[in-house]
């Protein structure tokens, strides 16, 4: 019966059962199973084994899958969402069982299948299949694809180590299903590749894709043995390395990039012949030129490399713009582009002088400092303009990276130089004016310092050799000429400002805002806003009405946006139909500004005793600060107000020790104290307020309300005071002088050490103002004190 049984095995013909509804699954590991293809497999894995012990009592059928999952092995559970989901159905032949309990199988593919469910996972997975019909068309071009195929096969085997044996087999068959998937099989494709063109299911589509990855992989082989011919005559023990660089050579020639990398590096030496190099650039750029023609193109090195050289190709090293050293000419440039600061225009001239006179002489640092919009940023360009040179500007405002300025290493990746060597890159000269916008808010964190990184910058004796990480080569910035701008030059380290030529612009007057606004401002904003001059006209006492009662400010900015303001509302009445010409009038500012904001502060208070008028500085400019002093009931206390800083509340208590401590000469009754609370006030309480200047300020506020009498409503005062009753000199004068005579005030009472400040002052501003240079704080009470009524009398 068993031989009957294998006797009718024998003669049944695979391809022609009929598939079944479903089948097992049996996974593939790193291969594809094809039809017409029969060849042994080792089973080792009890899922498998179990597969086919059921397989065998059965039609002998299973489905044959790859997974697509990478590095599995027989001992996996693979899931659904792990296998392809077609694949080839596998009849199982014969059975052995070997020693070590594994099965060796012989299976043939026959059909082709498409999975419509996976089911099932105990013992092993099955799945719902639908066959996936192989028609074989009769066609001249199907014909054609299999003659192509046959012979270039047979050009593959005669060229590997390929068995003959498989052209015999390829000749012989005559279903071209069959000959496509045996010539695929012999390609060492990947395995997403084999599955790929197992699911292709146009007899046509198949066959010319076959014949396409045959055409490839025939070539890989040509190429090699041609490769292997054109360098076996050198090979040699003694010559491997030229052996391996003439294979290089040969396969970029042969990929069309050989070529190419010899005229990229002819360019580049003929950019290095004509470029004028320092004698450290030249020697570091032929080096590394030399290092370049030995890397492959395909190395992540060749481009660091290339892009190294063209940085130092694309540096001014040697190029210079010519000064223009016409002083006259220089100084109507200025006076165009700015309105007032004499004192940068001379240094300016001055530097242009020595320069017409000494052409080495090394590009002065300046800092200037002054509040916000008062032309610092455009000064600098004004500059550049004159002198004829290059324009960069550097915005340091919250740089906190080192790197910003000297660049990275090249062993980072990405690396890049430097703001310093990429804006004189972009400057495309090495004497450009270098602006260092905002140096005061430069940070420092984990990655360094970087006010620290520009001590070299900005010293002119070292800054000749400032080296960048990424360049590692000297490069001269001695002849640029650096200007750093801040506003205040507490946050600037110490050794930074000392390299710097630091030079104060105060804010502006009325009579020069007025001016800037007539001659700069409104010009540049009617153009702005596409009028005509004659569309708009705004006399000078429009102009002072608009800076009084809707700017308060140091600078010009908020002044240039509110011209702005009345432009467009003027641009809107002409678009409107108006034809004649806008004249803005003090009156006519409502209509395009809305309500006064700004009003006098003098005319806001009511004066009496205990009210002083103090001077104080801020970053934005200087401004008139009062003190309030009240006295109650009490024991002797004194109670502080106003968000005051430990400098400013330890005034108060000096000012409170010295009337205490010389309250005979200042006629005080000593025992008032014990009867007495004083509370010092100084409004604006949300807003800090610190520093010793408010000193002179406090001992006339606190004497005022101990004596009853007023202190001068005309006058303002500014100075520290010390227990012995000296008054010590303050900063920030211009701006508190400024910030006097746009409250009215021009009676002032200033440090006797100060006066060197109020010379530096503009005449034209000083002109008219009283100034008072007391040297002792009795000086300064018999100065600032309304007189008593006997005294009046008398």
């Amino acid at each position: 019966m068993e031989n009957e049984q294998q006797a009718t095995q024998k003669k049944l013909d695979p391809s022609q059962l009929e598939l079944p509804e479903s089948l097992p699954i049996m996974p593939l590991h790193g291969f594809v199973f094809y039809p017409g293809m029969g060849f042994p497999l080792q089973v080792s894995s009890e899922t498998s084994k179990q597969l086919i012990d059921d397989v065998l009592l059965g039609d002998r059928m299973m489905g044959m899958v790859p997974s697509n999952r990478p590095q599995v092995s027989d001992e996996d559970i693979l899931g659904p969402d792990d296998l392809y989901k077609i694949g080839v159905v596998g009849y199982l032949h014969k059975l052995n069982k070997a020693e070590d309990g594994s099965y060796q199988i012989l299976v043939s593919g026959t059909k082709k299948f498409a999975v419509s469910e996976f089911f099932g996972s105990e013992p092993y997975l099955k799945a719902k299949v639908a066959e996936v019909p192989m028609e074989i068309v009769d066609d001249k071009k199907i014909e054609a694809l299999l003659f192509n195929i046959r012979d270039q096969f047979q050009k593959l085997v005669g060229g590997t180590e390929l068995p003959q044996e498989l052209v015999a087999t390829v000749n012989t068959l005559t279903n071209p299903f069959y000959i496509a998937y045996l010539v695929t099989s012999q390609l060492n494709l990947k395995l997403e590749m084999e599955q790929e063109l197992l699911e292709i299911t146009p007899l046509q589509d198949l066959l010319h894709r076959v014949a396409q990855e045959l055409t490839k992989r025939l070539e890989t082989v040509e190429m090699s043995k041609e490769l292997q011919a054109s360098m076996k005559k050198d090979m040699d023990e003694r010559q491997r390395e030229f052996f391996l660089r003439q294979q290089l050579q040969a396969i970029r020639k042969e990929l069309g990039e050989g070529d190419e990398d010899k005229v990229e590096v002819k360019e580049l030496k003929d950019k290095i012949a004509e470029k004028q190099l320092t004698p450290q650039a030249k020697s570091v750029v032929d080096k590394e030129l030399a290092r370049l023609e030995r890397i492959p193109p395909s190395s992540p090195e060749y481009s660091v490399s290339r892009n190294y050289i063209d940085w130092i190709l694309d540096l001014p090293w040697m190029d210079s713009t010519t000064d223009t050293l016409d002083l006259n000419q220089a100084e109507d440039d200025l006076d165009h582009d700015h309105y007032g600061l004499k004192k940068i225009k001379k240094r300016i001239l001055e530097f242009l002088a020595v320069r017409k006179l000494k052409e080495d002489i090394h590009g002065p640092i300046l800092c200037f400092v002054g509040p916000p919009g008062v032309g610092k940023t455009s000064l600098g360009q004004s500059i550049a303009r004159t002198m004829n040179r290059e324009f960069v500007r550097i915005a340091l405002g919250g740089v906190r990276d080192e790197a910003e300025i000297r660049g990275h290493r090249r062993t980072y990746i990405g690396a890049l130089p430097g703001r310093i060597i990429e804006s004189l890159k972009r400057a495309g000269s090495n004497n450009p004016v270098f602006l260092l916008d905002e140096i005061d808010k430069l940070g420092s964190d984990f990655r360094g310092d970087p006010s620290s990184a520009l001590l070299e910058v900005l010293d002119p004796e070292q800054n000749s050799t400032f080296t960048d990480h990424y360049l590692d080569i000297e490069f001269d910035l001695s002849k640029v000429m650096f200007i750093a701008t801040a506003n205040v030059l507490d946050t600037i380290p110490g050794p930074l400002r000392d390299r710097m030529e630091v030079v104060e612009l105060s804010g502006y007057t009325m009579q020069e805002k007025v001016a800037i606004a007539s001659r700069h401002l409104l010009p540049k904003q009617v153009e702005a806003h596409a009028l005509q001059e004659d569309d708009l006209e705004m006399p000078s006492e429009t102009i002072e009405a608009l800076i009084t009662s809707y700017t308060r400010e140091a600078g010009v900015r908020n002044l240039e946006r509110e011209l702005a303001a009345i432009c467009r509302g003027t641009a809107a009445e002409i678009a409107r139909g108006r034809s004649e010409k806008m004249v803005v009038t003090p009156e006519g500012l409502y209509d395009f500004l809305g309500p006064q904001r700004f009003f006098s502060e003098m005319k806001a208070r009511s004066w009496g005793p205990g009210l002083a008028t103090g001077l104080a500085w801020t970053p934005v400019g200087g401004q008139i600060l009062f003190i309030e002093t009240s006295k109650m009931k009490g024991r002797g206390g004194l109670t502080l107000t106003g968000k005051l800083g430990d400098v400013m509340k330890e005034s108060a208590t000096a000012a409170l020790t010295y009337i205490k401590s010389h309250a005979a000469d200042l006629e005080v009754d000593e025992d008032i104290f014990s009867s007495i609370d004083l509370h010092v006030h100084v409004p604006e309480g949300a807003i800090p307020k610190d520093g010793p200047s408010a000193g002179v300020a406090m001992v006339s506020s606190l004497v005022s309300v101990i004596l009853g009498r007023p202190v001068r409503q005309d006058i303002a005062m500014t100075g520290e005071i010390t227990l012995r009753g000296d008054v010590l000199p303050v900063g920030g004068i211009g701006e508190k002088v400024l910030a006097a005579l746009r409250a009215g005030i021009r009676e002032l009472i200033l440090p006797p050490l100060n006066e060197k400040d109020v010379l530096e002052i503009p005449e034209d501003i000083r002109e008219g103002v009283l100034f008072h240079y007391p040297h002792t704080i009795k000086e300064v009470l018999e100065i600032a004190m309304e007189k008593a009524e006997a005294e009046a009398q008398g």
